[in-house]
């Protein structure tokens, strides 16, 4: 299914226009496998239906046939079917969702709460916005899909076990007391393993743990949790929630964090999966990398989409998400059954959800903000910073974890410019890589 959005199109787009700086020398490349479904003519033309669609719409030329292909393409979607048919299903809501923005003047709706809606009834029709959905239960659902995204795949276990390791690595084995400062901790999945790590130094070092985030009583659910976990391995443990309602609030984090840390602690910096956000603003994010580097940290860790999700024209940006969740969407079908609600939860909510912003989204409106590694390896080495190559043992452990719990032959690690990179068949889409 993969192979059916990796065929040539004569509606291919160049990336000629694009900002970031040039990365074939740099880009991952990963073998090239070959199917059948490759030279599907039939799902290379919905790949190419699709990219059509997307240009009418982009255009603003001929709202009419959008509508007509955007039908012709949901008779071709099922949210329950094969990964293609589901990936179509999504892509096709996203490019509807677009068209209707595009010709209407009545005020969008929050992305999160329109996933919700189509995720308890997916078949529904795109028009019926009109559902309200209460924040709380829209979080929850957010959360609950986090906590399934990172039981059936190996994209966040891989992102947290690589930055716990190059952390270990850096700190060394003499640090009284470590404190993290965490950007965006969510449920802190990242940290359990991490205080087991560290428990079996003699004597086991103290922990801290700053953790952002823009919902309070997640912050402190979090830290209840992590504090009773290590209570039960008896490490000495402190928790700091920092309330971050909004991305200009975060300099302000950033020197309450400064405010916390206490003479003779090894500090680390962690953004997994969150720098992405900031890049609506790159003088921001610039003076953020900056300020960062000004604390001193041993290390900053990060976890990144190898993708280009931020180019500024849309068509370039829609054929390349539609590359990288093929890929996405192919390995999940590949390793869960087709009735698995687990993977219908990801699907629907957390893919769904940044599909549709990557799509629908314009302006300040859009978050999902992807950069290939090449793009963040400038900026951090801009900003004062130097690559820390991550360890042997590191990628002995990212090879364990992809053997032992997901052991379908398609996922790929490899190494660049002192950086892991997991991909799927012969594509790149998620890089770990530590600063200093």
């Amino acid at each position: 299914m993969l192979g059916s959005f990796r065929s040539s199109s004569s509606h291919e787009v160049e990336d000629q226009d694009d900002p970031s700086p040039p990365n074939h020398h740099h880009h991952v490349q990963f073998h090239q496998i070959q199917h059948g479904s490759f030279t599907s003519p039939t799902l290379v033309h919905m790949r190419q239906l699709l990219i059509t669609c997307a240009e009418l719409i982009s255009s603003s030329s001929n709202p009419s046939s959008a509508h007509q292909l955007i039908t012709i393409l949901m008779a071709n979607s099922n949210p329950f079917g094969d990964s293609t048919q589901r990936l179509i299903h999504h892509f096709t809501k996203a490019l509807s969702v677009r068209l209707n923005r595009s010709f209407s003047t009545t005020t969008r709706p929050n992305n999160s709460s329109f996933i919700l809606t189509h995720y308890q009834n997916p078949t529904s029709s795109l028009n019926n916005t009109s559902h309200q959905v209460v924040e709380s239960d829209n979080q929850a659902l957010l959360q609950i899909s986090y906590l399934s995204l990172n039981q059936v795949t190996p994209f966040i276990r891989f992102s947290h076990l690589t930055a716990n390791q190059a952390i270990l690595d850096a700190i060394g084995q003499d640090q009284e007391t470590i404190h993290i400062l965490d950007f965006n901790i969510m449920q802190g999945l990242q940290w359990p393993p991490f205080m087991q790590a560290i428990v079996e130094r003699y004597p086991p070092p103290k922990l801290r743990i700053m953790g952002t985030g823009n919902d309070l009583d997640t912050l402190r659910r979090t830290g209840d949790r992590l504090t009773k976990f290590a209570h039960s391995l008896g490490l000495e443990f402190q928790f700091h929630p920092l309330h971050l309602q909004n991305e200009d609030d975060l300099l302000a984090v950033v020197s309450s964090a400064v405010a916390l840390l206490l003479p003779g602690e090894t500090l680390a910096v962690n953004c997994v999966h969150y720098l992405h956000r900031l890049l609506k603003n790159r003088d921001g994010l610039r003076l953020f990398l900056h300020r960062i580097k000004l604390i001193n940290p041993r290390v900053v860790t990060m976890a990144e989409r190898e993708a280009n999700h931020n180019h500024p024209l849309f068509l370039q940006r829609f054929v390349e998400a539609l590359d990288h969740y093929a890929a996405v969407f192919d390995s999940l079908e590949a390793t869960l059954p087709s009735n698995s609600q687990e993977r219908l939860n990801v699907e629907q909510v957390w893919f769904g959800r940044e599909i549709l912003d990557i799509v629908a989204e314009e302006g300040d409106h859009r978050r999902e903000r992807h950069e290939r590694f090449r793009s963040w390896q400038l900026m951090f080495r801009s900003c004062g910073f130097n690559n820390v190559p991550l360890s042997p043992f590191a990628l002995s452990q990212a090879k364990l974890l992809l053997r032992l719990h997901y052991p379908s032959e398609g996922y790929q690690l490899h190494i660049l410019d002192n950086s892991f990179f997991l991909g799927w068949q012969n594509q790149p889409l998620f890089s770990v890589s530590s600063w200093h």
